[in-house]
């Protein structure tokens, strides 16, 4: 036998015939078609016979022996052409195998897989349950190769495209650089807001603040938060002879930032809503745009917070301050990442702490909080000093009087060293940190240095 198999020993079993042309050479298609025959290639002047198929039929007709093919004659090729089928219609009669499927999994995690491809795979994934499963894990393990980003822009390119801006077409009425902060914190805020839906706006928040030896912490929502924002910013508005955003009684409205926050939730019928979006940003733009057109001489303008007072210019920057800090508290509630100032920004609020501090620790001595004096001098005559150095982005050394805020601070005096990173020591002033838990290098006596740190969690109010 030609095929290999063995020979039947009954001799009356009929010869097998010859084999036939394969159904693929015929162009009319199926094994019993009618069309027309493509011969084989040619060796020299004659065909070479088609081989025979694989799996051809092997049964025997039962009545008859038919005679072999003839060997076919030379005769000239006829023009036939073969038919061969476009590349999507070959996809389409033949769907790739569940392992060339499987083994595009790990390119279509990483969407590297071709339109064609991604389609193959995400159709076999509905119907095998074990690639859908790996597919999961390849997708997890896609994502631990690249590293949390925040959506936010650069803090630094707003002052970057306004600089180039105004590089080349100066402002006619320029903005303070130092109401600069609280133009550039409240337009971040602000756009931490814009795409946050009404869940967001009732979010929980937790504000923490120091008083006196402990930590105090008041619940409020997001809206709470921008009502708190908008109440204090009314102290500013109304000093430079604004209208109050929200009515309220004139007990109220001369009290400090606590006083007015407590009257402004009260007056609100129901909790605040997003609502409330709209007039603190309209009085943050119409604070810059006053202080823009007030001129040079309205920095030292004095606005009351109740108990102190400060310049215009630095009121401007406490409102700045409280605005990042408090954004980052919104972002903390919604999940989010927030990045502190730019680093010019940050500097003059830390120098803003920092000359606001020897002010701070002589009330808490008043008030039996802090050590007492150890050694008076008369006003501007140096003292006892502790360097306070801030690292990072926006730091500097400061020297602070530790007897006296008349004293002059001078590093021929100094008994005291602390280093802290900026954002620390902002959050420490702000009351979010303990001062027993701030993260704090130090040298020196230890008890200036405790007072000087309680004195800077003490700045910090609701």
């Amino acid at each position: 036998m030609e095929q290999g198999e063995p020979t039947p020993d009954d001799e009356n079993t009929p010869r097998i015939p010859s084999p036939r042309a394969a159904g693929d050479d015929l162009t009319g298609g199926g094994r019993g078609g009618s069309g027309t025959f493509v011969p084989g290639p040619r060796e020299g002047n004659r065909f070479t016979p088609p081989e025979p198929e694989p799996h051809a039929s092997m049964d025997p007709e039962p009545h008859s022996v038919p005679e072999p093919d003839p060997e076919p004659q030379a005769v000239p090729e006829p023009e036939a052409t073969v038919h061969e089928p476009a590349p999507h219609e070959a996809h389409a009669a033949d769907p790739p195998s569940h392992t060339v499927l499987k083994s595009l999994l790990g390119a279509w995690a990483l969407a590297a897989c071709s339109p064609e491809e991604t389609d193959a795979v995400e159709a076999h994934l509905t119907e095998c349950a074990p690639c859908a499963d790996e597919a999961l894990r390849l997708r997890d393990a896609v994502g631990l190769l690249h590293t949390e980003r925040s959506l936010d822009l650069d803090p630094m390119l707003r002052s970057r495209v306004l600089e180039n801006c105004l590089g080349r077409r100066p402002a006619r009425i320029p903005v303070p650089v130092w109401a600069a902060p609280y133009d550039a914190e409240t337009a971040r805020l602000d756009a931490l807001l814009n795409d946050f839906g009404d869940a967001e706006w009732h979010a929980p928040v937790r504000l923490k603040w120091f008083e006196q030896e402990r930590r105090v912490t008041r619940r409020t929502t997001v809206a709470g938060v921008i009502g708190h924002l908008m109440a204090v910013d009314a102290l500013v508005a109304t000093a430079l002879g604004l209208d109050e955003p929200v009515p309220m009684d004139p007990e109220a409205a001369a009290a400090g930032p606590t006083a007015r926050t407590e009257a402004l939730w009260r007056a609100a019928q129901s909790p605040l809503t997003r609502a409330v979006r709209e007039p603190w940003r309209e009085q943050s733009h119409t604070l810059i745009r006053t202080v823009s057109f007030a001129g040079r001489g309205v920095a030292e303008l004095t606005v009351p917070y109740g108990e102190f007072a400060l310049p215009l210019q630095d009121a401007m920057l406490d409102r700045a301050f409280e605005c990042w800090i408090h954004a980052g508290d919104i972002a903390e509630a919604v999940d989010y990442p927030y990045d502190p100032p730019s680093g010019a920004h940050l500097h003059r609020m830390i120098d803003l702490a920092a000359r606001v501090l020897p002010t701070t620790l002589a009330g808490r001595r008043r008030a039996g909080l802090a050590a007492p004096a150890r050694g008076l001098v008369t006003a501007g005559s140096p003292g006892r000093s502790l360097r306070l150095e801030i690292e990072g982005v926006g730091g500097g050394d400061w020297h602070i009087p530790l007897d006296s805020p008349a004293a002059v601070a001078s590093p021929e005096h100094e008994v005291a060293h602390v280093a802290l990173d900026g954002v620390e020591f902002c959050r420490l002033a702000a009351g979010h940190v303990p001062p027993q838990d701030a993260a704090v290098g130090q040298l020196g006596d230890r008890e200036a240095i405790r007072d000087v740190l309680f004195a800077a969690a003490s700045l910090s109010r609701l």
